[in-house]
């Protein structure tokens, strides 16, 4: 790791007073979501700093050494700096494909909420506006983790970005096909992604949930109506199945 500025500037700004109640924000307990992770306490900013300070000096070859690390932060510091390398590259095709499959290879690592929400949709999100999404929904359907569920639905906020719903609306579906109960973390991401729809058309979004509230998860839709007013809110949730 000598020459691997990323990793040494991560190391060099941990602090033991935070490592605690970063682990019990994450759910790193016996059970929990996040079991088993490990944090040097540092905070996103203070990584976003570093980020910005490393990433033009950063190899794949020192991304990969952080982001198969135990620590947390480590891991989230080399996927931002991708992004960072991707968002560079702008006209340089090659290495942006470079970027998108060091990702998508390295899913394993990519293992809390937080390092899938700040990287994928600035990532696989832009490389794929103008390309098939085909890979969104195989993630969607068949990801091995909910990790990777989760970012097949959250890239999808690129799109909504641009205005352009349908592959939200479409993937959102999917998860609803999904045999229940479906996890809390995903119901979120779901429920957070047609909210985002919503505000972009909203009348789109209550068709939609017009004729799916009764049957989806409470918590997706607690999220998805989460902007109505409180008499739109109370209708919805009124129709939903005990």
């Amino acid at each position: 790791m000598e020459d691997n500025k990323l990793y040494n500037e991560i190391i060099a700004r941990q602090d033991p007073e935070q490592v605690a109640g970063l682990s019990r924000f994450f759910k790193t307990g016996k059970g929990q979501y996040g079991e088993g992770d490990r944090f040097l306490g540092i905070k996103v900013p203070v990584t976003r700093s570093v980020v910005k300070q490393c990433w033009k000096e950063t190899s794949f070859e020192d991304l990969e050494q952080c982001v198969r690390s135990e620590y947390h932060e480590m891991r989230l510091a080399a996927l931002l700096t991708l992004v960072q390398i991707f968002k560079h590259a702008k006209k340089d095709k090659v290495l942006q494909q470079q970027c998108v499959d060091f990702y998508l290879s390295h899913t394993q690592y990519i293992n809390n909420w937080d390092l899938v929400d700040l990287t994928c949709y600035e990532l696989l999100g832009i490389w794929l506006l103008d390309k098939d999404r085909t890979l969104l929904y195989d993630l969607a359907r068949d990801g091995k983790t909910i990790w990777e569920q989760r970012i097949g639905i959250v890239s999808t906020m690129q799109f909504v970005r641009h205005g352009e719903l349908d592959d939200t609306y479409a993937i959102a579906d999917l998860f609803l096909e999904k045999p229940q109960p479906l996890h809390d973390l995903l119901q979120k991401a779901v429920g957070w992604l047609l909210r985002e729809a919503g505000k972009r058309d909203e009348q789109r979004l209550k068709g939609w949930l017009s004729t799916r509230c009764a049957t989806m998860p409470r918590t997706m839709l607690r999220y998805a109506i989460e902007k109505f007013s409180d008499e739109e809110r109370q209708r919805f949730m009124r129709h939903l199945r005990p």
